[in-house]
């Protein structure tokens, strides 16, 4: 289930308020403007970035130097340069160093409803955290079904129809040592081209249900090592009946991947039976994924043992 990103300017303003010591002087009203996810792609525009009348940023940063220019201007200069500005509708201007906002601007923002902030930061780290946050906030989202886990410090999630015992599984594995990071519905979000970063919504955080025993704490259970706030996604871990299974290669087991986003994440299928240990091969295939990832492949060790005896077993 894919999720719309957005983020509002009241939104914005009150993540970041502490961190940047934000004042909001001017464009109250302009508080439910709107920035999605795609909007910065239509034109040549950053998210973030220092004030830009010709390709106007979403977040405009009004610091010292763009203070200056605007008083170099004359009065017509000006009055168009302002319009020009708030025309282009950002989610809201952010003048660095404590420096006062000039009337005309105050009042250019209240007409337009354009959220005017003021910060003691310089304009360089209000453009790095802007940039970083609204990146984050907007990046592509998805919602899976499963319990997402740390299994030997890599990202897994477990997956497979409900009653397989997905939630039984995760808490043989916690009291194994290894760490819960979202049950039922972890969120998963796009950082990077090549990376998924998975974490809790807050309703679930530190919960996992268990059937017939229902909701448990799992921090208040077994301490504060026992749940991580998100991990990167590296691998899935699929359940599935063994009656449905079908046949696997002896050699590799049952590989493959899945779609998430737009990555292809490595994938392998686990078929559920009496008496199978689901913990310890899930902990097998995690520390068989970390070894191919660096390089080893028991299985192509295997197939060239046996070529290179087949090989001595020819030779006169």
């Amino acid at each position: 289930m894919s999720n719309a990103t957005r983020i509002t300017a009241r939104e914005l303003f009150e993540q970041l308020e502490q961190r940047l010591g934000l004042r909001w002087i001017a464009g109250q009203r302009g508080q439910d403007r709107v920035l999605e996810s795609g909007d910065h792609l239509a034109r040549r525009p950053a998210l973030a970035g220092y004030l830009n009348t010709i390709h106007a940023n979403k977040v405009q940063i009004v610091g010292s130097e763009e203070l200056n220019y605007l008083d170099g201007l004359d009065q017509r200069q000006r009055w168009e340069s302002l319009a020009r500005i708030v025309n282009d509708t950002p989610l809201a201007l952010v003048i660095t160093k404590d420096r006062d906002a000039p009337d005309d601007l105050r009042d250019a923002a209240n007409e337009s409803d354009t959220p005017l902030w003021v910060s003691d930061r310089r304009g360089h780290e209000l453009l790095t955290y802007f940039q970083y946050h609204l990146a984050r906030a907007l990046a592509p989202r998805v919602t899976l079904h499963g319990v997402f886990m740390e299994v030997h410090s890599i990202g897994v999630l477990l997956t497979g129809e409900s009653g397989l015992g997905k939630s039984e599984l995760a808490l043989e594995l916690i009291s194994r040592g290894h760490r819960l990071v979202a049950d039922d519905a972890p969120e998963f979000t796009q950082i990077a081209p090549d990376m998924l970063d998975g974490t809790c919504p807050e309703m679930l955080q530190d919960l996992l249900e268990v059937r017939g025993i229902g909701i448990l704490n799992i921090r208040e259970m077994y301490g504060d090592t026992a749940v991580k706030r998100n991990k990167y996604l590296r691998l899935i871990v699929h359940l599935q009946r063994q009656e449905l299974a079908c046949e696997v290669d002896r050699l590799y087991g049952d590989l493959g991947s899945r779609r998430v986003l737009d990555l292809d994440i490595p994938q392998i299928t686990l078929p559920v039976a009496a008496g199978r240990n689901l913990a310890v091969l899930a902990e097998a295939a995690v520390r068989a994924h970390v070894l191919k990832s660096k390089g080893f492949d028991a299985a192509q060790t295997f197939i060239d043992r046996q070529a290179h005896q087949m090989r001595r077993l020819q030779q006169p």
